[in-house]
């Protein structure tokens, strides 16, 4: 009986061991199954970041590579898109009269801006050329005459009479007093020569920023969708609202800068009306261009306000001297009361963007900067939880 019980107990015992080492083996298989995996996943993670490395120096070296073969042509498509965006009411409408002939509005929109382009800058170069071959004609000839300056010119604050002093000096002997001057002279003729060449430049890369407005005005319907679709990627749901804060902006800004020329222009005018200065409504058109490029009006103010001194008594030419500073200074008055309709923004948001883009980017600087201040700010305060809505234009015509 303990023979037979001994033995039982080891065959259960030998049994419960060849059980237990079955187990153990199992178990010690799949720890080594378990690990192989691991061990091969790292070569592929490895692998896998290097792709993404690879693949994301890839995008920026061709992005690289894209804006340096573009970069010659940016100003050129921003100042397209600012007038296309500006210019697609005006579009729409004609489209309207014209029974829905989208290329064709285009195409007069593109011919009517490249005639008020073009066509005042011709004449004007054209006048320049003739007056100075004239002139150098005249001086050559020896039949250039300056009349003294009067009295009155000595009244002139500040620099008074260091003016009658000159002008009595060209008057009396102009050939020496211009050979006195010839090294200020010369270096003025180059900046002037340098001036017009950048001045044609810009006027022909507006001309071909007309042209391509003209193309993107007949594809308006699919930019706008495209740059939906963009700002969707970029901003989620909120892309559509961003393109029209954006596209609000520029119209207002677009509004804002043609309203303060405008009335600037007006003002000048009726200023050079009064004084009765010779071609008035071409200073004033002067007037309007260099407004609407943010150059201060008082440049052409000021010179005439200085002729009118030398033609006109010292009271009246005193009130059109006070009257051109204040048309001048106007646009500070006039830009905060007009930048900014159409959008429901703090109109300080859309100021400040205009001005600093102003400062910082030239004219362009101006729609850019607002763009840019604008979206930024709905950002700010979308991320702190307040929203934004563009006023629709029922109600910007409501509240104007």
């Amino acid at each position: 009986m303990r023979i037979g019980l001994r033995t039982g107990v080891r065959r259960d015992m030998l049994s419960f061991g060849g059980h237990t080492r079955d187990a153990a083996n199992k178990n010690n298989g799949n720890t080594n199954m378990n690990e192989a995996p691991t061990n091969n996943n790292k070569p592929d993670l490895q692998s896998e970041a290097i792709t993404i490395f690879i693949r994301i120096a890839l995008l920026i070296a061709i992005v690289s590579l894209c804006l340096q073969i573009v970069s010659p042509f940016i100003g050129i498509v921003l100042w397209a898109i600012i007038l296309a965006v500006a210019l697609y009411p005006a579009h729409r409408a004609l489209t309207a009269r014209l029974k829905g002939r989208e290329g064709r509005s285009a195409t007069l929109i593109v011919l009517i801006g490249l005639a008020i382009v073009i066509l005042p800058v011709w004449f004007a170069a054209e006048s320049t050329v003739v007056s100075t071959k004239a002139l150098a004609a005249d001086l050559q000839d020896g039949n250039v005459t300056i009349p003294p300056p009067g009295d009155q010119v000595r009244d002139w604050p500040v620099i008074g009479e260091r003016v009658h002093a000159t002008w009595s000096g060209a008057a009396t002997d102009l050939e020496a007093m211009l050979d006195g001057f010839r090294p200020q002279l010369e270096a003025a003729s180059q900046q002037v020569v340098r001036m017009l060449g950048g001045l044609a430049l810009g006027v022909l890369q507006f001309a071909l920023s007309v042209i391509v407005a003209g193309a993107l005005l007949v594809r308006a319907e699919g930019g706008y969708r495209f740059s939906c679709g963009v700002a969707s990627r970029i901003v989620g749901e909120r892309g559509p609202y961003m393109t029209d804060l954006s596209v609000a902006t520029v119209r207002s800004v677009t509004k804002g800068v043609l309203g303060v020329a405008f009335i600037q222009a007006v003002l000048s005018t009726i200023g050079l009306v009064v004084m009765d200065v010779p071609a008035a409504g071409i200073f004033g058109a002067i007037v309007l261009v260099t407004a609407i490029v943010q150059i201060p009006t008082i440049l052409i103010m000021g010179p005439i306000a200085f002729w009118v001194f030398s033609v006109a008594e010292p009271g009246p030419a005193t009130l059109f001297a006070v009257y051109a500073v204040l048309v001048s200074l106007s646009d500070n008055v006039l830009k905060p009361m007009l930048l900014g309709r159409g959008v429901d923004l703090p109109m300080l948001v859309i100021l400040l963007g205009a001005i600093g883009g102003a400062i910082a980017g030239g004219v362009i600087g101006l729609f850019v900067g607002a763009v840019v201040l604008a979206l930024s700010y709905v950002i700010f305060t979308d991320w702190a939880g307040h929203e934004h809505l563009i006023e629709s234009d029922e109600d910007v015509a409501e509240s104007g």
